[in-house]
């Protein structure tokens, strides 16, 4: 399987090290997180290229480094993971996207993601692959329906990680299923977890 993938104008490959330091000041940017609990500390920011090497090393597949092909800039990260909690839709592949505050309303999110979708649904064989926000977070959610994905109302969900009662417990899910069916419900089952 491939560990990069290359569009028109951005390369998704994994992690380097000279990445943890544009990808620390994205996290710790406020703007950036707004829809998320916190900013992040740089052993934070650190921790979660760990868990992402960790993910592509256990399951072939992971949030990809974006980098900007004509200037070579780290621009975030875009790609799958499995979430670890547990709700009515997991277990289950999650597209995700964060980039920094320069590399925004450029389509770059959309691009790359459709890219990730494609190695989804063809290199993976995935069912389906649901992502998920804060309903106030127009903007991933407009990226989630330029990819042709939808949602139900009754698919919304309270984040289990977050007690009840916090600003950002309410999540919107949306759902894309791969054009071949190969999975009869949609989900990918535990046996197909580890790829």
């Amino acid at each position: 399987m491939p560990l990069e993938i290359r569009t028109e104008r951005l390369w998704l490959r994994r992690w380097r090290p000279e990445d943890l330091e544009p990808f620390a000041a994205l996290n710790a940017d406020r703007a950036v997180m707004e829809y998320l609990t916190k900013a992040l500390s740089r052993e934070e920011s650190n921790a979660l290229v760990a868990r992402s090497e960790a993910h592509f090393d256990a399951h072939g597949f992971g949030l990809f480094a974006v980098e900007v092909v004509e200037d070579e800039s780290f621009a975030g990260f875009v790609g799958l993971s499995i979430p670890s909690f547990a709700a009515h839709f997991t277990p289950c592949v999650e597209i995700g996207w964060r980039l920094a505050a320069q590399h925004q309303g450029c389509g770059y999110a959309t691009e790359a993601a459709r890219a990730a979708l494609g190695f989804g649904f063809e290199t993976l064989g995935l069912g389906e692959i649901v992502s998920f926000t804060v309903p106030a977070n127009t903007r991933s959610r407009r990226v989630m329906e330029k990819l042709g994905m939808s949602r139900r109302a009754a698919d919304d969900f309270d984040h289990p990680a977050l007690p009840e009662g916090h600003p950002l417990r309410r999540h919107v899910l949306y759902r894309l299923r791969s054009s071949s069916g190969r999975l009869r419900d949609g989900r990918i089952g535990p046996d197909r977890l580890r790829l």
